[in-house]
């Protein structure tokens, strides 16, 4: 018997002011780009039809950036590093956008946004965007709609994304796997370096940057060194690249000749050798295994039986009478009623 394929459902068509809306990131309007990126960060389900609506129609115009993606812990100097990077590549021609990920208070759950601040002069370049996130308390130190706004800025033509996460937990793990070059920012003088780069991050990265080498050449050139060291002993994630371990300085923007220089080698012998190409589709299904998670866990806490009982079932894990497991069981049958 012939086997019929599920012909793939055809996607919501554009209301006029999402069209327009389309039409001005592809214009290249900073903020249109900016309302886009609202609306698919948006937690509405009407909002997130007209998002997935206006992804769409601009897919085509995606995907054609270089993505960098740095992490680092905090007080390595992201901020500045990334404002010195991308005034180094707008005074080269390039158009550089910037995803800067705040972290959200697990209290109040509020977050400062502060990038555009930390980067005062590359916001006033118009061929650079800053864009900063909550996180949301999202896994990974990235927010959830990272990826769908990376694809805006790629559909309004910046050719350089840069995603900066606020460097805790998995945040080098969530992404590196959406970016193409990921770069880990290092400190001289930060106790052993090599117990602070643990191997699971150290596996992922393609550079290393040990920065604020101004402040002490001689720490910042040891530390250079240790890593590059321990680097060689380790498989290189993307055979035959071997990640480089640089010594640079955000402050005075020392090294970034150099760090550019290896991105773009990287980004040479990745597409020569199908690698960038495997990343991108790793990527992609990637993107999709989130949204699929997404969407099943708020379907699951929006369940009238979940809602109705989740109340009782917290109240009762809170005095002792029930487990954990005997929770997640009982939530678990009543979403299957």
């Amino acid at each position: 018997m012939p086997v019929h394929k599920r012909a793939a459902p055809a996607p919501e068509p554009l209301d006029p002011a999402d069209r327009r809306l389309a039409e001005g990131v592809v214009a290249r309007a900073p903020r249109a780009l900016a309302q886009a990126i609202t609306l698919v960060e948006s937690s509405r389900r009407d909002h997130q039809a007209r998002a997935a609506a206006l992804l769409e129609a601009l897919l085509p115009r995606t995907g054609g950036s270089f993505r960098i993606g740095i992490s680092g812990a905090p007080g390595a100097g992201k901020s500045t590093f990334i404002e010195q990077l991308g005034l180094f590549l707008t005074a080269r021609g390039h158009r550089v956008a910037v995803l800067a990920v705040d972290p959200t208070s697990a209290v109040s759950g509020g977050s400062i946004l502060g990038d555009k601040t930390r980067m005062a002069r590359l916001a006033r370049d118009p061929a650079a965007f800053i864009r900063p996130s909550p996180s949301g308390g999202t896994l990974g130190g990235v927010a959830h709609r990272t990826r769908e706004a990376l694809a805006l800025c790629e559909a309004a033509g910046y050719d350089v994304t840069i995603v900066e996460t606020v460097g805790v937990g998995q945040s080098e793990i969530a992404v590196a796997g959406m970016t193409d070059f990921f770069v880990l920012l290092a400190l001289p003088n930060a106790g052993d370096d090599l117990q602070a780069i643990k191997r699971g991050i150290v596996e992922l990265v393609d550079l290393v940057a040990v920065n604020k080498a101004d402040l002490d050449p001689e720490a910042a050139e040891l530390a250079r060194t240790q890593i590059a060291n321990a680097f060689s002993l380790l498989r290189p994630r993307e055979a035959p690249w071997s990640a480089p371990v640089l010594a640079v300085s955000a402050l005075t923007g020392a090294g970034l000749e150099a760090f550019w220089g290896e991105a773009e080698r990287f980004r040479a012998a990745a597409a020569a050798s199908g690698a960038a190409a495997a990343r991108r589709r790793r990527q992609t299904l990637d993107w999709m295994t989130a949204l699929v998670e997404h969407e099943l866990r708020s379907r699951f806490y929006r369940h009238p039986a979940v809602k109705a009982d989740l109340a009782a079932v917290q109240a009762a894990l809170a005095e002792g009478t029930i487990t954990p497991a005997g929770a997640a069981a009982r939530l678990l049958a009543a979403a299957r009623d």
